[in-house]
């Protein structure tokens, strides 16, 4: 069970060393929103312009009294690190500050935490959890055992949770394993996809853009959407009929930020390979964000980092019934208004014909085995016997239709 915290919201201090990265304004905007999703209110924002972070204490002593001043002052309870912090650099901020350190890796974690709902997010939340706190269990031998008492500290089975490293690595190994199980099962539903013919459609862009929204909005799925940064967190997949192509299937994932964790990435390994086994990509960014091309780079990249990088991608600009600039570099829609849905669904189809045929098939008595190959591989459409053989009306891909071309009667 994830333990919320019903009390009020914890006060948060957004703090950010400045070595020429990144924007400090942009990562700071996104660091509050994540303290939001979490449950918290930012209350103040430090910003240190080093060469380097100071290797003892991440910000130098100087800046970290100034924030247990300013803690004091605003009732704060956390500060929060924009940046992963190893166990050592944690504990001197905290031994300075006299606030509770939270980093960027614990804050997202505790978000997915909060956003699990099945059996496999929860899992996958854990393993992460644990592979994030092993080596950080020195000097904090309760780190573990610890109820959820506010961000960074909730997750599934917490409470129950040992200190001891060989325990906790039997239980990662554990986790892997129930892991393993569940994504051969996903592994057989995509294979059955396949061998069906049944073309993959995956929704992937920046956290909080509206792609449950626009799933939602093809589809009628009631896919649970928030205007908040990873409102959810497991995958949604439904059916739909596009153009010629009478069924489809789309896929809703996890979405991205910038500098999303690595730990969090392999642990949503499976979910996130539902991306990889697509046949086209929605590259989904919010048409009103000011920071939309810049979403959109970071998307770009996570898709190229899962080696998604030769499936076809159509950009969609979603919200565009917002403000917005005039011209866009993709196609523009509104899954709150409809707006540009069918125009989507047009391309959606176009898309995807390119890889498939639709024909009539007729199969002499003596070569009706060959309807197998339909069967399995194709949507089947219409099937008949007639005084000729079978004929079979059905949508296949194009080199399946090459090995029955002679078969075909009639195309469309």
């Amino acid at each position: 069970m994830i333990e919320t915290n019903a009390a009020a919201p914890e006060r948060a201090i957004l703090a950010l060393v400045d070595c020429g990265e990144y924007d400090p304004d942009q990562a700071l905007a996104e660091l509050g929103a994540l303290v939001e999703a979490a449950g918290g209110e930012p209350v103040a924002e430090v910003v240190q312009r080093r060469a380097a972070p100071d290797p003892k204490s991440w910000m130098g002593p100087g800046r970290l009294e100034e924030i247990r001043e300013l803690g004091e002052q605003l009732s704060a309870d956390i500060l929060v690190a924009d940046s992963e912090l190893s166990a050592t650099r944690a504990r001197e901020m905290e031994k300075v500050t006299g606030l509770r350190v939270v980093d960027r890796t614990a804050l997202i974690l505790d978000i997915f935490a909060r956003r699990a709902t099945t059996a496999e997010g929860k899992l996958q939340v854990e393993l992460a959890q644990l592979k994030y706190r092993l080596p950080r269990l020195q000097g904090s031998s309760g780190a573990l055992s610890r109820l959820g008492g506010g961000i960074g500290t909730r997750g599934p089975g917490e409470s129950k949770l040992e200190s001891d490293r060989r325990y906790i690595r039997s239980r990662i190994t554990a986790l892997e394993e129930r892991l393993r199980e569940l994504e051969k099962r996903r592994e057989l539903t995509r294979e059955r996809r396949r061998r069906g013919g049944v073309p993959v459609v995956a929704l992937a862009g920046y956290t909080n853009v509206g792609k449950s929204s626009l799933l939602n909005a093809l589809t009628g799925a009631g896919a649970y959407s928030e205007n908040m940064l990873f409102a959810t967190l497991d995958p949604t997949v439904r059916k739909l009929s596009v153009g010629a192509l009478p069924l489809i299937v789309l896929v809703d994932t996890v979405g991205f930020v910038s500098r999303l964790p690595h730990s969090l990435v392999e642990a949503f390994k499976s979910t996130l390979e539902e991306i990889a086994g697509a046949d086209l990509i929605l590259l989904v960014a919010d048409a009103s964000d000011p920071e939309s091309a810049r979403q959109l780079e970071v998307a770009r990249q996570t898709v190229q980092e899962l080696g998604c990088g030769g499936i076809p991608t159509i950009t969609v600009f979603n919200k565009c019934d917002l403000p917005h600039p005039a011209e866009l570099p993709g196609l523009p829609v509104s899954a709150a208004t409809g707006e540009g849905l069918p125009q989507l669904l047009e391309a959606i189809s176009q898309a995807l014909s390119e890889r498939v045929v639709r024909a009539r098939f007729l199969f002499p008595f003596d070569r009706i085995g060959l309807a197998a190959q339909v069967r399995e591989q194709g949507n089947l459409l219409e099937e008949e016997y007639t005084p000729e053989g079978l004929m079979i009306r059905a949508t296949v891909e194009k080199r399946i239709y090459g090995r029955l071309k002679e078969y075909a009667v009639e195309l469309g």
